[in-house]
């Protein structure tokens, strides 16, 4: 088993004592930290950012989206829910599009994955071979652009037989970085007893696992007209991390790496109020030993939709700088804006190079070659 990823070397020293205090923050003193955060005075680095970066500096993307064709084309109309990416253009994507924009942002890999709302449509058969027609395009791109691309693979959940065999083909033959995940799968939370198989066999293999938000199918007619990435999709991934938490999914599996996109979606906002309530259940002291903070802290946190001056103070507020991988949400968002951002965010120079590269090399050490 493959124990979870330490800080990298060049990890402040505020950082690594940071880690180790997780258990003593009060919803206080998380919230005063969040605004000594968001006041600091800022600091322009857009010279940096226009500078051309040696390749070893480039940054790491962990939240890339494909398309592969097939599955636009036999999906298109199901899959297209809720983008707001016009389907022509969904149609249109294509490897080379996705290097150029990779290029033109200075991103020297990207680990791709499946988006909302993936491949289970509530037939069996169909989640097993888009699941498969989807992880063997990935890894035909990945060999094809030596060193560009990573891969978070694709399961049939709630098919766990299916997702068991997927995870094996895709880790032991095509070589995955880890497994992608929706938030949520016909209202069952990855926290469900019947996902417990699958949880146990990554975490027998120490496997990296990435969760990306889909619309809840409780919540998809709260406010018609509304798309759910506005507010559902944030929601619906802090959703899933406390049905980890209170269900002991994060108790029972300590080996796995857990990625949440978009910072984590609300839950730095309400990691406070979160602590205070499922801190005070009856079973806290069993699934969360350390309490309800400490376990927030051991998951990573991608930067995706994240880069606000609000978001991301509260973000660094939560998490330890080494548990915070850049992200950018291609073909949905525009890489450029979120880079500009985060370059403006004052944090020290080893802080940002270990966001946008140095963690994610950290945790995914195939990388470096």
């Amino acid at each position: 088993m493959t124990a979870p990823a330490s800080q990298p070397p060049d990890a402040p020293a505020a950082s690594r004592a940071s880690s180790s205090a997780a258990c003593c923050i009060g919803r206080r003193g998380f919230l005063a930290g969040f605004a000594a955060a968001a006041l600091a005075p800022a600091r322009s680095v857009a010279a940096q950012m226009l500078a051309a970066r040696p390749a070893n500096s480039k940054r790491i993307d962990v939240h890339h989206h494909f398309l592969p064709p097939q599955y636009i084309k036999q999906e298109r109309e199901r899959i297209n829910f809720g983008h707001s990416v016009p389907p022509s253009q969904m149609a249109a994507w294509s490897p080379s599009q996705s290097l150029e924009v990779m290029d033109q942002n200075e991103i020297a890999t990207a680990v791709v994955s499946v988006t909302t709302p993936g491949v289970w449509f509530g037939d069996v058969a169909a989640g097993r071979r888009l699941s498969r027609m989807w992880n063997d395009y990935a890894a035909e791109q990945i060999r094809n652009h030596p060193g560009r691309y990573g891969l978070f693979a694709v399961v049939p959940l709630p098919d766990a037989e299916g997702t068991l065999k997927e995870i094996e083909y895709a880790l032991d033959t095509l070589k995955a970085d880890g497994i992608g995940l929706l938030s949520t799968y016909g209202g069952k939370y990855p926290g469900d007893p019947g996902f417990a198989p699958v949880f146990e066999e990554l975490n027998r293999r120490g496997a990296i696992v990435y969760v990306h938000p889909t619309l809840a199918a409780c919540c998809g007619s709260v406010m018609p007209g509304l798309a759910p990435q506005a507010i559902e999709y944030p929601f619906d991934t802090t959703r899933a991390i406390t049905s980890l938490l209170i269900n002991g999914t994060l108790a029972k599996n300590p080996n796995i790496r857990w990625i949440f996109s978009h910072g984590g979606g609300a839950t730095p906002m309400l990691a406070g109020r979160m602590a205070e309530t499922i801190g005070h259940r009856e079973n806290a002291a069993a699934l969360m030993p350390h309490g309800v903070l400490a376990e927030l802290r051991k998951l990573y946190y991608d930067t995706a939709s994240a880069t606000s001056p609000a978001s991301l103070a509260a973000l660094r507020t939560l998490a330890p700088i080494s548990h915070i991988l850049f992200g950018s949400d291609y073909p949905f968002v525009k890489a450029a804006a979120a880079i500009e951002e985060l370059g403006h965010t004052p944090m020290p120079d080893a802080d940002r190079a270990a966001i946008e590269r140095g963690n994610a090399l950290a945790l995914i050490p195939r990388l470096r070659g």
